[in-house]
């Protein structure tokens, strides 16, 4: 008895053409529902290339001493003069910066103080700390 080998050609080809569509709509798809889901996560305030005027910036320095000595810009200042001191130096700014230079032995309601009044007139305030020391 003669037996007959069977052979089979193109047994294990797998079409893949439709494929690349169903993969294209699942990530167009997972890209709209994930924007969707956190729209605004992060708002960041990038440079605008419209304007060609450059402002230079000089913040006030504001200090603080252990013992609630003000100063502004080096120059000593009671608590009663420093708001109305702060309000004469930005009025011709435009956006203006203040340099906090606080001791770190000051009650935290003083640093408030502070605060209050750069809320009060739009300072942008910015905390200056040491460096750690490398011991």
């Amino acid at each position: 008895m003669k037996l007959r080998k069977r052979n089979r050609h193109g047994g294990g080809e797998v079409y893949t053409a439709s494929l690349s569509d169903i993969m294209f709509f699942l990530l167009l798809f997972f890209l709209i529902t994930s924007t969707l889901a956190t729209p605004n996560v992060l708002k960041l305030l990038l440079p605008n290339s419209k304007t060609s005027n450059q402002s230079i910036k000089h913040p006030i320095v504001i200090s603080v001493s252990a013992d609630l000595l003000y100063a502004v810009n080096n120059t000593p200042v009671t608590k009663e003069q420093l708001e109305p001191t702060i309000k004469e130096m930005i009025k011709d700014q435009t956006d203006p910066t203040a340099l906090l230079k606080v001791d770190k032995t000051v009650q935290v309601q003083n640093l408030v103080d502070l605060l209050d009044i750069g809320n009060r007139y739009k300072i942008k305030m910015v905390m200056a700390t040491m460096a750690a020391s490398k011991e």
